[in-house]
């Protein structure tokens, strides 16, 4: 036996679903299979045989015609009708010879057909071939899946171009970077998307080509403008690679280079936010406070802190696991960024489980009711904390610091005095705010009133 005509049970045993309920049928074609070292079920009734087959998913089925109840011929159309079997083969036995009966057995979609008395021998070869028939259906099918899955998947867009400059095929991502729906692209031409005259290089290009397929360069990689659906132009490298298969075909290749264009205000946005919650970063908050602090300074405006941590996560990231915990915290950014509605205002994840957020030109009284709006915006987020001794929803605890910052402070002590309040609203039952106005003489003040 050569290579090509491996049976299918070279890759793994063949299961084998024989349905009759005629138990000396039943039993001498289980011993024949099993003697020919297929895997084998056995069903005396039709109900029975669509279980087995929706459970096991074999790779042949015997199907008696003639069975009380549910007979072979609405067995095969109901393992038709459902998806998970309706690609299994089935072959016929039956004493029903006739031509209209074969017909109609074929009609609903059986392979084959074997007349009734079993010739053992016949049944093997029958067998035999149809999984034959499958394997090599299955390893076509298989690779064709896998292509298909390969190009659907591609990072590139991908375009097949005729040599008339007809547009033959796009994959999702090329559709994706040009703005149109799956297939929309197709039968349209280059002329649509490219600039006139480097379309018309390269259909002259496709023109030569098709004319001699042997002497014609590798056109290669080159820097393109496309026109987007919406009108806009993208900037696109374009590499494109010539097959032949009973025509001339172009395959090419799209990749996205419009980011290079904007890669430093790309770098720039990424070093400024956390990427877990997608707000602004430490880095990013240290810097809006700085550049605040010294607007402040020169207007005499108050500047205010919100410092806030997220009550007995341990406990909560320790119960639920870390993915819910990184969702938690991503739901509570959410609600905190809501409340930073002005260009002066900044939220911000400050490190694990806490946030901060600086509202510039706030009073005290304003940045107390700010803060009390966000306490009550995450508990009635009702996200349950199950080992919560606080509450049997989420919440947070809450420190508030005001300054009108002068020469000689500096920006430490708004966060002592607000990381302070915070600790005090803890050690007062958590889910709470507490605040405190600093500065100067103020902050030793706030010092003393901690360390009572």
């Amino acid at each position: 036996m050569n290579s090509g005509s491996l049976s299918y049970a070279t890759r793994r045993d063949a299961a084998i679903l024989i349905v009759d309920d005629a138990p000396e049928n039943l039993g001498a074609l289980r011993k024949m299979m099993v003697e020919q070292g297929y895997q084998t079920f056995v069903a005396t009734s039709g109900e029975r045989a669509l279980k087995i087959a929706r459970r096991v998913h074999p790779d042949l089925i015997l199907l008696d015609i003639m069975m009380p109840g549910m007979d072979g011929y609405e067995t095969c159309r109901q393992l038709k009708s459902y998806e998970a079997t309706q690609r299994i083969p089935v072959i016929f036995m039956s004493a029903l010879s006739d031509t209209d009966d074969v017909v109609a057995g074929f009609d609903l979609g059986a392979v084959d057909y074997i007349s009734k008395p079993l010739r053992m021998a016949e049944v093997c070869a029958r067998v035999r071939t149809q999984l034959q028939i499958r394997s090599r259906s299955e390893t076509h099918e298989e690779q064709a899946e896998r292509l298909r899955t390969i190009v659907n998947n591609m990072a590139e867009g991908l375009l097949i171009i005729e040599a008339d400059g007809r547009i033959q095929f796009t994959n999702p991502a090329c559709d994706k970077y040009l703005g149109y729906q799956a297939d929309e692209l197709a039968g349209s031409t280059i002329a649509e998307l490219l600039n006139p005259l480097v379309a018309q290089e390269y259909l002259d290009y496709f023109e030569r080509y098709a004319a001699a397929p042997q002497t014609a360069h590798n056109h290669g990689t080159r820097e393109v403008i496309i026109r987007h659906r919406n009108g806009s132009s993208v900037c696109m490298d374009l590499t494109l690679t010539p097959m032949y298969l009973r025509q001339p075909l172009f395959i090419g290749l799209l990749h996205d280079i419009t980011h290079h264009k904007q890669s430093e205000d790309t770098l720039l946005r990424a070093a400024m936010v956390d990427p877990l919650t997608k707000i602004a970063n430490r880095r990013h908050f240290d810097s809006f406070l700085e550049k605040e602090w010294q607007r402040a300074m020169r207007s005499g405006q108050p500047l205010s802190l919100v410092v806030l941590d997220v009550d007995h996560f341990k406990l909560y990231n320790d119960t639920l696991g870390h993915p819910a915990g990184d969702s938690c915290l991503q739901q509570v950014a959410a609600a905190i960024a809501s409340h930073a509605l002005r260009p002066t205002d900044l939220a911000a994840r400050y490190g694990g489980e806490e946030f901060v957020l600086l509202f510039a030109e706030t009073d005290g009284d304003a940045a107390y009711l700010l803060a009390e709006a966000i306490r009550n915006h995450i508990e009635s987020l009702q996200i349950p904390h199950p080992r919560s001794t606080t509450s049997a929803w989420l919440t947070v605890s809450i420190g508030v610091a005001t300054i009108h910052p002068h020469q000689l402070d500096n920006t430490e002590s708004l966060f002592v005095a607000a990381d302070r309040a915070m600790y005090v609203a803890k050690e007062g039952g958590r889910n709470q705010v507490q605040a405190t106005k600093t500065g100067g003489a103020s902050l030793a003040a706030v010092k003393a009133l901690v360390m009572r």
